[in-house]
Protein backbone atom coordinates (compact mmCIF):
# COMPACT_ATOMS: atom_id res chain seq x y z
CA UNK A 1 0.00 0.00 0.00
CA UNK A 2 1.13 3.25 -0.84
CA UNK A 3 1.73 5.81 1.85
CA UNK A 4 -0.58 8.07 0.36
CA UNK A 5 -3.41 5.70 0.16
CA UNK A 6 -2.16 4.66 3.32
CA UNK A 7 -2.12 8.22 4.67
CA UNK A 8 -5.75 9.26 3.05
CA UNK A 9 -7.10 6.34 4.68
CA UNK A 10 -5.80 7.03 8.48
CA UNK A 11 -6.51 10.48 8.05
CA UNK A 12 -10.33 9.48 6.79
CA UNK A 13 -10.48 7.13 10.39
CA UNK A 14 -9.24 10.03 12.23
CA UNK A 15 -11.95 12.13 11.31
CA UNK A 16 -14.09 9.88 12.24
CA UNK A 17 -13.21 10.04 15.60
CA UNK A 18 -10.56 7.76 15.24
CA UNK A 19 -7.58 8.79 18.07
CA UNK A 20 -5.33 5.82 17.63
CA UNK A 21 -5.43 6.86 13.57
CA UNK A 22 -4.72 10.56 14.37
CA UNK A 23 -1.85 9.66 16.38
CA UNK A 24 -0.24 7.21 13.79
CA UNK A 25 -1.07 10.47 10.97
CA UNK A 26 0.91 12.73 12.66
CA UNK A 27 3.91 11.43 14.45
CA UNK A 28 5.86 11.04 11.09
CA UNK A 29 5.82 14.60 11.41
CA UNK A 30 5.93 15.19 15.43
CA UNK A 31 10.01 15.30 15.28
CA UNK A 32 10.12 18.37 12.68
CA UNK A 33 7.32 20.24 14.07
CA UNK A 34 9.11 20.31 17.19
CA UNK A 35 11.98 21.60 15.86
CA UNK A 36 9.86 24.23 13.81
CA UNK A 37 8.34 25.16 17.60
CA UNK A 38 11.96 25.54 18.63
CA UNK A 39 13.11 28.15 16.01
CA UNK A 40 9.71 29.64 16.75
CA UNK A 41 10.03 29.71 20.53
CA UNK A 42 13.90 29.51 21.89
CA UNK A 43 12.79 27.04 24.07
CA UNK A 44 12.71 23.39 23.97
CA UNK A 45 10.05 23.29 26.68
CA UNK A 46 8.14 26.29 25.52
CA UNK A 47 8.26 24.02 21.90
CA UNK A 48 6.70 20.96 23.57
CA UNK A 49 3.95 22.89 25.40
CA UNK A 50 3.01 24.91 21.63
CA UNK A 51 2.87 21.38 19.90
CA UNK A 52 0.81 19.94 22.34
CA UNK A 53 -1.65 22.75 21.87
CA UNK A 54 -1.02 22.73 18.06
CA UNK A 55 -1.65 18.40 17.98
CA UNK A 56 -5.19 19.41 20.04
CA UNK A 57 -6.18 22.01 17.89
CA UNK A 58 -5.40 19.61 14.67
CA UNK A 59 -7.56 17.02 16.38
CA UNK A 60 -10.64 19.67 17.08
CA UNK A 61 -10.23 20.78 13.59
CA UNK A 62 -9.56 17.72 11.42
CA UNK A 63 -13.53 17.23 10.63
CA UNK A 64 -12.81 20.35 8.76
CA UNK A 65 -9.95 19.53 7.10
CA UNK A 66 -10.81 19.23 3.29
CA UNK A 67 -7.17 18.02 1.74
CA UNK A 68 -6.91 21.29 -0.06
CA UNK A 69 -3.25 21.66 1.11
CA UNK A 70 -0.69 18.57 2.24
CA UNK A 71 -1.87 17.58 5.55
CA UNK A 72 1.79 18.39 6.43
CA UNK A 73 1.49 21.92 5.26
CA UNK A 74 -2.06 22.35 6.92
CA UNK A 75 -0.39 21.07 10.42
CA UNK A 76 2.49 23.87 10.26
CA UNK A 77 0.12 26.18 9.65
CA UNK A 78 -1.66 25.76 12.83
CA UNK A 79 1.99 24.88 14.87
CA UNK A 80 2.72 28.10 13.70
CA UNK A 81 -0.11 30.10 14.48
CA UNK A 82 0.16 28.35 17.95
CA UNK A 83 3.43 29.60 18.31
CA UNK A 84 2.72 33.26 17.28
CA UNK A 85 0.19 33.55 19.90
CA UNK A 86 3.19 31.80 22.57
CA UNK A 87 4.87 34.62 21.66
CA UNK A 88 2.58 37.45 22.30
CA UNK A 89 2.62 36.37 25.70
CA UNK A 90 5.85 35.89 26.71
CA UNK A 91 9.10 38.16 26.43
CA UNK A 92 11.66 36.97 23.65
CA UNK A 93 14.55 34.57 24.68
CA UNK A 94 18.27 35.67 24.37
CA UNK A 95 21.26 34.73 25.11
CA UNK A 96 23.61 37.02 27.84
CA UNK A 97 25.94 38.30 25.18
CA UNK A 98 22.36 39.85 24.02
CA UNK A 99 20.79 40.50 27.53
CA UNK A 100 23.63 43.04 28.81
CA UNK A 101 26.79 44.44 28.30
CA UNK A 102 30.16 42.23 29.12
CA UNK A 103 30.90 41.70 33.37
CA UNK A 104 33.70 42.37 34.84
CA UNK A 105 35.58 39.45 35.59
CA UNK A 106 37.24 40.29 38.87
CA UNK A 107 33.35 40.10 40.36
CA UNK A 108 32.96 36.61 39.34
CA UNK A 109 29.64 35.32 38.53
CA UNK A 110 26.58 38.05 38.42
CA UNK A 111 23.46 38.07 39.33
CA UNK A 112 20.60 35.33 38.27
CA UNK A 113 17.63 36.38 35.98
CA UNK A 114 14.55 34.94 37.34
CA UNK A 115 12.40 35.40 34.49
CA UNK A 116 11.95 32.79 31.19
CA UNK A 117 14.31 34.73 28.81
CA UNK A 118 17.12 32.65 28.19
CA UNK A 119 17.56 30.47 25.14
CA UNK A 120 17.75 27.02 25.72
CA UNK A 121 19.65 23.88 24.31
CA UNK A 122 18.43 21.85 21.39
CA UNK A 123 19.11 18.22 21.07
CA UNK A 124 19.63 17.56 17.88
CA UNK A 125 20.70 13.96 17.87
CA UNK A 126 17.77 12.91 19.91
CA UNK A 127 15.25 14.53 18.34
CA UNK A 128 16.34 12.91 14.63
CA UNK A 129 16.84 16.17 13.04
CA UNK A 130 17.78 15.37 9.52
CA UNK A 131 21.24 16.67 7.60
CA UNK A 132 20.56 18.51 4.63
CA UNK A 133 17.89 21.15 2.83
CA UNK A 134 13.94 20.46 3.93
CA UNK A 135 12.84 21.49 0.48
CA UNK A 136 15.02 22.09 -2.52
CA UNK A 137 14.23 25.98 -2.07
CA UNK A 138 15.17 26.32 1.13
CA UNK A 139 17.79 29.10 2.16
CA UNK A 140 19.08 27.02 5.10
CA UNK A 141 20.33 23.51 6.04
CA UNK A 142 18.29 21.86 8.60
CA UNK A 143 21.16 21.95 11.13
CA UNK A 144 22.11 25.51 10.70
CA UNK A 145 18.35 26.41 11.09
CA UNK A 146 18.88 25.37 15.04
CA UNK A 147 22.62 26.40 16.14
CA UNK A 148 22.69 29.04 18.21
CA UNK A 149 23.52 31.74 16.42
CA UNK A 150 20.64 31.39 13.99
CA UNK A 151 18.14 30.86 17.03
CA UNK A 152 19.32 33.64 18.49
CA UNK A 153 19.02 36.33 15.73
CA UNK A 154 15.33 34.85 15.26
CA UNK A 155 14.48 35.97 18.54
CA UNK A 156 15.20 39.60 17.52
CA UNK A 157 13.04 39.44 14.81
CA UNK A 158 9.02 40.64 15.20
CA UNK A 159 7.02 37.24 15.62
CA UNK A 160 5.86 37.57 11.72
CA UNK A 161 8.94 38.19 10.37
CA UNK A 162 10.05 35.67 12.13
CA UNK A 163 7.49 32.69 10.98
CA UNK A 164 7.95 34.33 7.18
CA UNK A 165 11.36 33.85 7.29
CA UNK A 166 11.44 30.34 9.14
CA UNK A 167 8.23 29.18 6.31
CA UNK A 168 10.45 30.91 3.32
CA UNK A 169 14.39 30.54 3.91
CA UNK A 170 14.17 26.82 6.33
CA UNK A 171 11.50 25.24 4.91
CA UNK A 172 10.93 25.93 1.91
CA UNK A 173 7.30 26.93 1.29
CA UNK A 174 6.50 29.22 -1.36
CA UNK A 175 5.31 32.75 -0.47
CA UNK A 176 1.94 32.11 -1.79
CA UNK A 177 1.86 29.00 0.70
CA UNK A 178 2.99 31.40 3.14
CA UNK A 179 0.77 34.01 2.35
CA UNK A 180 -2.10 31.12 3.19
CA UNK A 181 -0.79 30.00 6.43
CA UNK A 182 -0.46 33.72 7.85
CA UNK A 183 -3.90 35.01 6.24
CA UNK A 184 -2.13 37.81 4.58
CA UNK A 185 -0.82 38.68 1.06
CA UNK A 186 2.26 38.09 -1.04
CA UNK A 187 3.25 41.13 -1.47
CA UNK A 188 3.38 41.58 3.14
CA UNK A 189 5.92 37.88 3.19
CA UNK A 190 7.78 39.09 0.45
CA UNK A 191 8.32 42.92 2.02
CA UNK A 192 8.56 40.83 5.88
CA UNK A 193 10.80 38.32 4.36
CA UNK A 194 13.69 41.24 2.98
CA UNK A 195 13.68 43.04 6.25
CA UNK A 196 13.81 39.54 8.38
CA UNK A 197 16.65 38.66 6.14
CA UNK A 198 18.46 42.19 6.68
CA UNK A 199 18.27 41.40 9.88
CA UNK A 200 19.64 38.25 10.78
CA UNK A 201 22.25 37.97 8.35
CA UNK A 202 23.39 40.83 9.90
CA UNK A 203 23.85 39.29 13.20
CA UNK A 204 25.13 36.09 11.85
CA UNK A 205 28.89 35.09 11.85
CA UNK A 206 30.43 34.75 8.10
CA UNK A 207 30.32 30.97 8.33
CA UNK A 208 27.38 28.63 9.96
CA UNK A 209 29.14 26.00 12.05
CA UNK A 210 28.32 23.29 9.92
CA UNK A 211 30.32 24.58 6.88
CA UNK A 212 33.51 25.32 9.91
CA UNK A 213 32.37 21.63 11.30
CA UNK A 214 32.51 20.38 7.40
CA UNK A 215 36.26 21.96 7.48
CA UNK A 216 37.63 20.39 10.10
CA UNK A 217 36.64 17.36 9.64
CA UNK A 218 35.44 14.45 12.01
CA UNK A 219 39.63 14.04 12.89
CA UNK A 220 40.09 18.09 12.80
CA UNK A 221 36.86 18.34 15.31
CA UNK A 222 37.76 15.52 17.28
CA UNK A 223 41.26 17.43 18.05
CA UNK A 224 39.86 20.41 18.91
CA UNK A 225 37.76 19.63 21.59
CA UNK A 226 40.13 17.04 23.09
CA UNK A 227 42.50 19.95 23.46
CA UNK A 228 40.18 22.10 25.13
CA UNK A 229 38.94 19.11 27.46
CA UNK A 230 42.09 18.16 28.12
CA UNK A 231 43.23 21.51 29.40
CA UNK A 232 40.90 21.42 31.46
CA UNK A 233 40.79 18.21 32.98
CA UNK A 234 44.45 19.23 34.25
CA UNK A 235 43.02 22.95 35.25
CA UNK A 236 45.19 23.95 33.12
CA UNK A 237 43.48 28.09 32.54
CA UNK A 238 46.52 29.27 30.00
CA UNK A 239 45.74 25.81 28.02
CA UNK A 240 42.37 26.35 28.04
CA UNK A 241 42.51 29.92 26.92
CA UNK A 242 44.84 28.98 23.78
CA UNK A 243 41.76 27.48 22.83
CA UNK A 244 40.19 30.55 22.25
CA UNK A 245 39.86 33.23 19.53
CA UNK A 246 40.90 36.99 20.88
CA UNK A 247 37.18 37.99 20.70
CA UNK A 248 35.99 34.89 22.36
CA UNK A 249 32.33 35.13 25.14
CA UNK A 250 32.13 32.87 27.86
CA UNK A 251 28.03 33.06 29.23
CA UNK A 252 25.84 31.19 31.48
CA UNK A 253 22.56 31.47 31.40
CA UNK A 254 20.50 31.85 33.61
CA UNK A 255 23.24 34.68 35.10
CA UNK A 256 23.47 37.28 33.26
CA UNK A 257 27.00 38.17 33.40
CA UNK A 258 29.07 37.12 30.94
CA UNK A 259 33.08 37.63 29.78
CA UNK A 260 34.66 39.04 26.44
CA UNK A 261 37.82 38.19 25.32
CA UNK A 262 40.42 36.10 26.20
CA UNK A 263 42.38 37.91 29.04
CA UNK A 264 38.64 38.54 30.78
CA UNK A 265 37.98 34.54 30.56
CA UNK A 266 41.32 33.88 32.06
CA UNK A 267 40.50 36.09 35.01
CA UNK A 268 36.94 34.31 35.40
CA UNK A 269 38.72 30.93 35.19
CA UNK A 270 41.13 31.01 37.32
CA UNK A 271 39.44 32.77 40.02
CA UNK A 272 36.46 30.52 39.97
CA UNK A 273 35.93 27.28 37.70
CA UNK A 274 39.22 26.47 37.54
CA UNK A 275 40.58 27.38 40.54
CA UNK A 276 41.12 24.13 42.18
CA UNK A 277 37.75 24.58 44.60
CA UNK A 278 36.10 22.02 42.72
CA UNK A 279 36.25 18.93 40.70
CA UNK A 280 35.02 18.10 36.98
CA UNK A 281 34.23 15.45 34.94
CA UNK A 282 32.54 15.76 31.39
CA UNK A 283 30.73 13.69 28.88
CA UNK A 284 30.82 15.08 25.02
CA UNK A 285 27.09 15.23 23.47
CA UNK A 286 25.66 17.14 20.33
CA UNK A 287 23.72 20.39 21.11
CA UNK A 288 22.29 23.04 18.49
CA UNK A 289 24.01 21.33 15.50
CA UNK A 290 27.31 21.77 17.60
CA UNK A 291 29.86 19.99 19.48
CA UNK A 292 28.79 20.71 23.55
CA UNK A 293 30.29 19.32 27.06
CA UNK A 294 28.00 18.19 29.59
CA UNK A 295 30.03 18.99 33.04
CA UNK A 296 29.41 17.30 36.44
CA UNK A 297 30.62 19.02 39.63
CA UNK A 298 31.97 16.71 42.56
CA UNK A 299 29.51 16.21 44.85
CA UNK A 300 31.91 14.91 48.31
CA UNK A 301 28.31 14.16 50.39
CA UNK A 302 26.70 11.51 47.75
CA UNK A 303 30.49 10.77 46.19
CA UNK A 304 29.52 11.15 42.79
CA UNK A 305 29.54 13.51 40.28
CA UNK A 306 26.40 15.40 39.54
CA UNK A 307 24.90 17.26 36.53
CA UNK A 308 26.54 21.20 36.41
CA UNK A 309 26.41 22.91 33.08
CA UNK A 310 25.82 21.87 29.28
CA UNK A 311 28.53 23.86 27.52
CA UNK A 312 27.84 24.52 23.74
CA UNK A 313 30.86 25.26 21.80
CA UNK A 314 30.65 27.75 19.07
CA UNK A 315 34.32 27.18 16.36
CA UNK A 316 35.71 30.01 14.56
CA UNK A 317 38.49 27.62 12.22
CA UNK A 318 40.22 26.00 14.59
CA UNK A 319 39.35 28.04 17.96
CA UNK A 320 36.45 28.38 20.07
CA UNK A 321 34.72 31.57 19.64
CA UNK A 322 32.09 30.82 22.25
CA UNK A 323 31.02 29.22 25.53
CA UNK A 324 27.41 29.10 26.30
CA UNK A 325 27.33 27.14 29.28
CA UNK A 326 23.52 26.50 30.35
CA UNK A 327 24.17 25.75 34.04
CA UNK A 328 21.36 23.72 35.85
CA UNK A 329 22.21 24.69 39.36
CA UNK A 330 19.85 27.60 41.21
CA UNK A 331 20.47 29.74 44.33
CA UNK A 332 17.31 31.71 46.24
CA UNK A 333 20.08 34.28 47.10
CA UNK A 334 21.24 36.49 44.46
CA UNK A 335 24.43 37.43 46.23
CA UNK A 336 27.39 36.95 44.72
CA UNK A 337 29.32 35.17 47.14
CA UNK A 338 26.47 33.04 47.08
CA UNK A 339 26.61 32.37 42.77
CA UNK A 340 30.05 31.87 42.95
CA UNK A 341 30.14 28.67 44.36
CA UNK A 342 26.55 27.56 42.47
CA UNK A 343 28.66 23.89 41.81
CA UNK A 344 27.24 23.49 45.83
CA UNK A 345 23.86 24.94 45.31
CA UNK A 346 20.79 22.33 44.33
CA UNK A 347 19.42 21.68 41.00
CA UNK A 348 16.76 23.78 39.44
CA UNK A 349 14.25 21.27 37.66
CA UNK A 350 13.40 23.10 34.49
CA UNK A 351 17.07 23.97 33.46
CA UNK A 352 17.94 19.72 34.47
CA UNK A 353 15.39 19.13 32.34
CA UNK A 354 16.46 21.37 29.22
CA UNK A 355 20.08 21.06 29.88
CA UNK A 356 20.67 17.28 30.94
CA UNK A 357 17.50 15.03 30.84
CA UNK A 358 15.97 15.84 26.98
CA UNK A 359 19.82 15.12 26.16
CA UNK A 360 19.28 11.37 27.77
CA UNK A 361 22.43 12.41 30.33
CA UNK A 362 22.84 10.07 32.74
CA UNK A 363 22.08 11.71 36.45
CA UNK A 364 25.59 11.50 38.16
CA UNK A 365 28.95 10.18 37.36
CA UNK A 366 31.08 8.20 40.11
Amino acid sequence: MSSTVQEQELLTAAQAGGEDAFRRLVEQHQGELHAHCYRMLGSVHDAEDALQEALLRAWRALPRFEGRSSLRSWLYKIATNTCLDVVGRRPKRVLPIDYAQASDPHLGPGEPIVESVWLEPYPDERLGLEDGFAAPEARYEQRESIELAFIAALQHLPPNQRAVLILREVLGYSAKEVAATLDTTVASVNSALQRARATVDARLPDQSQQATLRSLGDDGLREVVGRYVDAWDRGDVDGVVAMLTEDASFSMPPLRSWFGGREAIRIFLAGWPLSGIWRWRHLPVRSNGQPALAFYAWDGEVESYLPFALNVLTLRDDRISDVTAFIARAADDPDRRVLARLPEQPYDPLRLAAAFERFGLPERLD
